[in-house]
């Protein structure tokens, strides 16, 4: 299927790829532009005093993360999605409620006691509504999504080809979005043949407005039924394909409408599920394309212009008998193809010659001239001009403009002046001859205009061609960005995965081997991954499984160090090891074991492993054999941390990069 993601580009990114390898053919198209805001000044406060941060979309935890350097505060996430965006952020405390809004809010009952502190809600600036009651929860707006002002090139582009078989809106406002701007660009009609899929039915009700082939909503607010949608409605499209005998029957709509939803035109064809190309994802096209219909035009307009060009030696024939007026042509008679000619000497050899018969003929017209002035005609009836002449009627002035030259001179004393007739000849070839040099001069004119006009279009055909080639540029460019993001993406996705693999105790063997094609131009993801291959095959123990076995741990510790060589001491050590007698708490004072054990349990309640490793290091020497197994598993733990962190800002980096 080719399915339309309106979503923001981080997120548009992450389910084109979800489809890709599903089958299905992606067209990216963001309605919205994603932009961090300053967070407030009392935010770092808001955020330390809080029991926990409620985050209702995968924007938030980024927002989140962007606002605040801290990662160990508790997350409650609305669903899988914005839970595993956190996870690969760094944050070490997240649970998913994986729903929508009110099973947040049941989240929120289940897990927190509204005495233990306030909660933080990090949102958009457009969110309505609180995941808890007001009186317990602060909303901090640390991120807006801005509405495009024009609908997508690449959603106009489809819609023009009826391209697309499905469209995907994940919220009411996006609904309203494309609503409006699919109207605003005349394209309404272009939705017929598409089946709108929302992720409830919210946000499905804005698009009734459209006329959709169908309107479904998804069986669950979450991005997993939307795809479980496509899934569906891709299989059902294929089963009405074989089914030829039987007529296809439209999707059901879940849209609120008076109307029953409108069937697909009858000459529609079936679409056909297609192959998943590789990432990037392209915009689906047909046949040319307005690309190939494009450059196809250029070429024909190349080809009229260069078979002007090279008509250009034949045409001060066709100017010299302008003056004739329509005669009986010829059959045409097919010209041999010519070989490659310089079209600039040609049009400059044209003109010489054109120039040269003008020159010619003023010369001509000087001696009649001159030949008329020396005699004095009586006065004569007009005669009116015959017709231009001919070549056979030059000749023959010619002859006679010689024979009047050659003539001899009559007696002075008897001088003899032309006859009438002759004058009036004479008279009628002038004027002949000064029509037939307006004429040439008439078609220079031309020929001139005509060959500017031609530049002219050169002009045009090279900008046309030149802002072809610029726009091929910027296409590549946006192909190795969305490249670079999906790179990005699926760095931060496998960062996610070995987060949750330390938390299990499980083996990360497979997860790490994801990252090899990623590391192989990046330097950073291979020391990481370098740093995590000895720990890979047996995984390391979680945070829980340290915390468990912290008592059983320190009580063989102070066992250990109030034990020596004398009996009440020993006694008193096999005691101490029994029965737990020692001090708990972050206040213990003292640089006692007692006092050092402590503090070590404390932090490593409040989430600091680290500090709880750094105290247990520091106790006498006589406790190393009680506390060497576990330091051990602890420092393991804390190094594969440290990687997985590094590996998950690597991949944010990477992504910041490709905006």
């Amino acid at each position: 299927m080719r399915v339309l993601i309106t979503r923001p580009e981080r997120e548009a990114i992450a389910l084109a790829q979800a489809l890709s390898q599903r089958g299905h053919t992606a067209v990216i198209a963001p309605l919205f532009e994603l932009r961090f805001r300053r967070p407030p000044d009392d935010f770092a406060a808001a955020l330390a005093a809080s029991q926990a941060v409620l985050l209702t979309s995968a924007n938030g935890a980024r927002a989140l993360a962007e606002a605040s350097e801290q990662r160990s505060k508790p997350v409650l996430a609305v669903g899988d999605m914005t839970a595993a965006t956190a996870e690969g952020l760094g944050f070490t405390s997240v649970a998913s409620a994986s729903g929508d809004s009110a099973a947040l809010a049941r989240l929120v009952q289940e897990r927190l006691d509204p005495k233990a502190g306030p909660l933080i809600h990090v949102s958009g600036v457009d969110v309505v509504g609180e995941p808890a009651p007001k009186d317990i929860v602060r909303r901090f707006a640390l991120y807006e999504s801005r509405a495009v002002e024009a609908l997508p090139d690449s959603a106009r582009a489809a819609l023009e080809a009826r391209a697309l078989d499905l469209a995907t809106f994940f919220s009411p406002r996006a609904s309203a979005t494309f609503v409006k701007l699919v109207t605003d660009a005349g394209l309404a009609d272009s939705c017929r043949g598409i089946t709108a899929i929302a992720i409830s039915p919210a946000a499905a009700e804005p698009l009734g407005n459209l006329p959709f082939k169908a309107t479904v909503a998804a069986a669950r607010p979450t991005r997993q039924a939307v795809l479980d949608e496509i899934d569906r409605l891709a299989q059902a499209s294929v089963e009405t394909s074989v089914e030829t005998a039987e007529p296809a029957r439209p999707i059901m709509s879940d849209t609120p409408s008076s109307s029953p939803p409108l069937s697909p035109p009858s000459d529609a064809p079936a679409a056909e599920p297609l192959a998943a190309p590789a990432i990037p994802v392209a915009p689906a096209r047909r046949g040319l394309g307005v690309v190939g219909a494009f450059v196809v035009g250029l070429v024909a307009a190349a080809i009229v212009l260069a078979a002007a060009l090279l008509s250009l030696p034949y045409w001060p024939d066709e100017a010299r008998t302008m003056w004739r007026g329509p005669a009986q042509q010829a059959a045409a008679t097919p010209v041999p193809a010519a070989p490659a000619i310089d079209v600039t000497a040609e049009i400059d050899a044209a003109k010489q010659a054109l120039n040269a018969r003008i020159d010619d003929l003023d010369k001509r017209v000087r001696a009649l001239a001159s030949t008329v002035a020396q005699a004095t005609p009586p006065p004569a009836a007009p005669t009116p001009a015959p017709a231009a002449p001919s070549d056979e009627a030059l000749n023959g002035l010619k002859s006679r403009i010689e024979a009047l030259e050659n003539r001899p001179a009559p007696p002075a004393t008897e001088p003899s002046a032309p006859s009438s007739a002759d004058v009036d000849k004479l008279t009628q070839d002038m004027a002949a001859l000064r029509v037939e040099i307006a004429t040439l001069r008439s078609g220079l004119q031309n020929l001139d205009q005509t060959v500017s006009g031609q530049k002219d279009q050169a002009k045009a055909l090279a900008a046309t061609i030149e802002k072809t080639q610029a726009e091929s540029i910027r296409m590549s460019a946006d192909e190795k960005k969305a490249l670079a993001a999906a790179r990005a993406s699926a760095v931060i996705g496998i960062a996610a995965r070995l987060n949750a693999a330390l938390e299990s105790e499980r083996p990360f063997a497979s997860d790490l081997a994801l990252l090899g094609p990623l590391a192989q131009d990046d330097k950073t993801i291979a020391e990481q991954s370098a740093a995590l291959k000895p720990l890979a095959d047996k995984g390391v123990a979680s945070r829980a499984g340290l915390a468990a076995d912290f008592p059983a741990m320190a009580r063989t510790a102070m066992a250990d160090d109030l034990a020596d060589d004398s009996f009440g001491q020993r006694i008193l050590g096999r005691l101490k090891a029994l029965v737990s007698l020692r001090r708990v708490g972050p206040d213990v004072p003292g640089d006692t074991v007692e006092a050092k054990l402590a503090r070590a349990e404390a932090a490593l309640k409040a989430g600091d492993l680290g500090q709880a490793t750094e105290l247990v290091k520091s106790l006498p020497e006589q406790t190393r054999r009680a506390s060497a197994d576990w330091l051990a598993r602890a420092e393991a733990h804390l190094a594969a941390q440290r990687a997985v962190d590094r590996l998950a800002a690597e991949g944010v980096t990477l992504l910041s990069a490709a905006r």
